[in-house]
C-alpha cells in the first residue's frame, strides 16, 4: 500500500521559503543595526564640531576666561533634527554659562572629544564634551565645554530607516517565495516528465526508458530500467513455459486419445464405453486449453513488439477459412464468406489466430449441417468481419463477461471449450486499436454474432 506524504515540491518550497524568511529576518536586523549607528555617528559627529567651534571661541582677557557663544555652533544641531539643545561652559568646575544642572561631562584627555549618553530633564540626551588650558589670571584654567542634545530627531531617522528596510526585507521574502515555487517546480520537471513517459506506455511495454535526465535522477532511471527489464524477462520466460508445457502436453494427449478410441472400438460393454468417452472429453478440452494457453502466451508476447504490415482481410480470412474447413465438414458445416478485399495494418500472425478463435467457437457450437457466415465490410474508417453461427447463441448472462479468462456461457456446459477463444480475439483487436463486439444473430437462428472491428489503412 503506498502512503502517500507530502510533495518533494512543497517540501523544497517550503524549505527555500524559510531560508528566505531568514535571509528577510537577518538582512532587516542588519539594516536597522546600520541605520542606528549611522545615525548616531551622525549626531556624535555635529555635537563633536559644535563643542569644537565653542571651545575655539574661548580666550583671555583682564585676567578671566571670555567666551562668546558662536551661532554656527548650534545652527549645525538644527540641521539633523529639531530636537533641543542644551549646553554647560565650566572653569575649573565653576560653571560659565548654560545649564548648571546637566550631567557631568565624561573625564578625557584635553582636546579629546568625549561622549556620553544621560538622561535629562526626563529625555535621553546625547553629550560631547572637550577640555582645554586658557591662560588667565596666575596661571591656566581647564575649561570644558559639554553640548547636548536629545534624541527625539535621530530616532526617528532610525525607525524610519528600519521601516523602509522591514518593507524591502517584506518584498524580497514575497520575490523569494515565488522564485522558490518556479525553482522547485522546475528542478522537479525531469522527474515529472520520467513519470509522463512511464504513464503513457501500454501495460505490456517494458521497453528501457532511455532519456536525458539529470546526474541526480540517473540512479533512479538506472534503477527503474533495471526492473523493467527483470519483469521483462521473467514475464518471457513464463510465457516460454507456457509455450513448452502445451507443446509437451499435447503430444501426449493426442496419444492418449487414439488408445481410449481404439479401445472405444473394441470394448462392448456400455459401462466401458461409457468411461472411454468421458476420457476421451477429458482429453479433448485437456488439448484444447493447452491449444489455446499457448494461443493466449503468443498474442501476450508479440503485442510488445506488434507489427504493422500491410495486410487483406480478405486474404486472412480465406486462409483461416481453408485451414478450418476440415474440422467443419467432419460435423457437415458449411463455411460461407462474402467480401471485397480490405486493406488493414497489423500482424497477420496476431489477427489470423484471433480469426481462428472466434471462428472455432463458431464450428464448435453450431449444430451439424448448418452454415456459418463470414461477412467481410468496411465503413466510416473501420473494418468489420462478421461471424454468425446457427448454435445456441450467447445467452442470458451480460455479453462482456463471456469476454474474460475462462469464462462461458451457461448455455454451452455440455460443449468442450476452455473460455479463451474470446479473450484471446479481444486482446488481439485490443492490441492493433479496434474492438470485439458480441451480438445475437439477426437472421431468426437465435445464434451468436461476432464482430471483428479494425480501423482499416
Amino acid at each position: 500500500m503506498m502512503v502517500v506524504t507530502r510533495s518533494i515540491g512543497k517540501r523544497l518550497t517550503l524549505l527555500l521559503a524559510g531560508v528566505a524568511a531568514l535571509l528577510s529576518v537577518l538582512s532587516w536586523s542588519m539594516v536597522t543595526g546600520l541605520a542606528r549607528e549611522a545615525t548616531q555617528r551622525t549626531q556624535d559627529n555635529v555635537l563633536a564640531a559644535s563643542a569644537t567651534t565653542i571651545a575655539e571661541t574661548l580666550r583671555s582677557e583682564q585676567g578671566a576666561v571670555r567666551l562668546e557663544l558662536p551661532y554656527a555652533a548650534f545652527a549645525m544641531l538644527g540641521a539633523i533634527s529639531q530636537d533641543r539643545v542644551f549646553y554647560r561652559v565650566t572653569a575649573d568646575d565653576e560653571t560659565l554659562t548654560g545649564y548648571e544642572d546637566m550631567p557631568p561631562p565624561v573625564p578625557g584627555r584635553q582636546g579629546q572629544v568625549m561622549f556620553d549618553t544621560a538622561n535629562y530633564r526626563d529625555a535621553p540626551i546625547r553629550m560631547a564634551s572637550i577640555s582645554r588650558l586658557v591662560l588667565a589670571g596666575d596661571g591656566p584654567v581647564l575649561v570644558t565645554v559639554t553640548v547636548g542634545q536629545t534624541r527625539d530627531g535621530v530616532g526617528a531617522i532610525a525607525a524610519e530607516l528600519s521601516q523602509l528596510a522591514a518593507i524591502f526585507s517584506v518584498a524580497f521574502f514575497l520575490v523569494a517565495v515565488a522564485l522558490s515555487a518556479f525553482v522547485a517546480q522546475t528542478s522537479l520537471r525531469p522527474l515529472n516528465e520520467i513519470a509522463a513517459a512511464v504513464s503513457r506506455r501500454g501495460p505490456s511495454d517494458l521497453r528501457p526508458l532511455y532519456r536525458e535526465a539529470p546526474a541526480d535522477l540517473a540512479p533512479l532511471l538506472n534503477a527503474l530500467n533495471r526492473l523493467m527489464d527483470r519483469l521483462q524477462q521473467s514475464i518471457r520466460r513464463s510465457e516460454d513455459f507456457i509455450a513448452e508445457a502445451a507443446h509437451r502436453i499435447r503430444t501426449p494427449l493426442a496419444t492418449v486419445r487414439a488408445q481410449a478410441e481404439i479401445a472405444l472400438r473394441t470394448v462392448s460393454g456400455e459401462p466401458e464405453k461409457d468411461r472411454l468417452r468421458r476420457i476421451i472429453r477429458a482429453v479433448d478440452e485437456s488439448s484444447r486449453s493447452a491449444g489455446q494457453l499457448l494461443d493466449h502466451a503468443t498474442v501476450a508476447y508479440r503485442t510488445e513488439d506488434l507489427a504493422r504490415d500491410r495486410l487483406d482481410l480478405a486474404d486472412l480470412v480465406a486462409q483461416t477459412v481453408a485451414a478450418m474447413e476440415p474440422t467443419a465438414a467432419m460435423r457437415d458445416i458449411h463455411l460461407q464468406v462474402d467480401g471485397v478485399p480490405t486493406p488493414i495494418s497489423g500482424d497477420a500472425v496476431l489477427l489470423e489466430s484471433a480469426i481462428r478463435n472466434v471462428l472455432d467457437n463458431a464450428i464448435k457450437y453450431a449444430p451439424e449441417d448448418t452454415t456459418v457466415t463470414l461477412g467481410i465490410t468496411h465503413a466510416a474508417g473501420a473494418a468489420r468481419l462478421t461471424i454468425t453461427d446457427q448454435g445456441p447463441g450467447l445467452g442470458d448472462e451480460p455479453v462482456d463477461d463471456l469476454i474474460e479468462r475462462f469464462k462461458r456461457g451457461k448455455n454451452t456446459e455440455s460443449i468442450v471449450g476452455s473460455g479463451l477463444g474470446l479473450t484471446i480475439a479481444a486482446d488481439v483487436l485490443r492490441a492493433h486499436g479496434g474492438r470485439l463486439d458480441l451480438a445475437t444473430a439477426t437472421n431468426g437462428s437465435g445464434g451468436a454474432c461476432v464482430s471483428l472491428v479494425l480501423p482499416l489503412v
